[in-house]
């Protein structure tokens, strides 16, 4: 019981919730590869066909762009956060505040570069 209610009323620091959302990001982008290249082959049509029909739907701007920047996040999270797990690889930012202050820098160049991403 003292156990389960710690865990409930701990709050999650931002190292862990970043370790859990590599995680997920990356079996999130593998499982949406695979299913993307498993309805390439048991979907009927081509590719073009399908990117017809979204051309046809007239999607206003800001929809194709939140689309394009939810696409793009776990890409740009995934992949900084992948670099700086190489940094600790190398023995690099183990302290504390390193630690925190490579979190902060991880969300905020994934926002950015998903902003950059989105807009091309």
């Amino acid at each position: 019981m003292y156990t389960s209610f710690f865990l409930l009323s701990s709050r999650w620091s931002l190292p862990m919730m970043m370790s859990i959302s590599h995680r997920g990001t990356g079996v999130a982008m593998s499982l949406g590869v695979s299913l993307f290249g498993l309805s390439a082959l048991v979907l009927p049509g081509h590719f073009a066909d399908y990117l017809d029909l979204i051309r046809s739907l007239s999607l206003g701007p800001v929809l194709i762009y939140s689309a394009k920047f939810a696409l793009a996040f776990p890409l740009s999270f995934h992949t900084w956060n992948g670099i700086r797990h190489l940094a600790w690889d190398m023995g690099k930012g183990f302290k504390i505040p390193q630690v925190y202050q490579s979190g902060v820098l991880v969300l905020v160049l994934t926002v950015l570069s998903s902003v950059g991403i989105a807009a091309m």
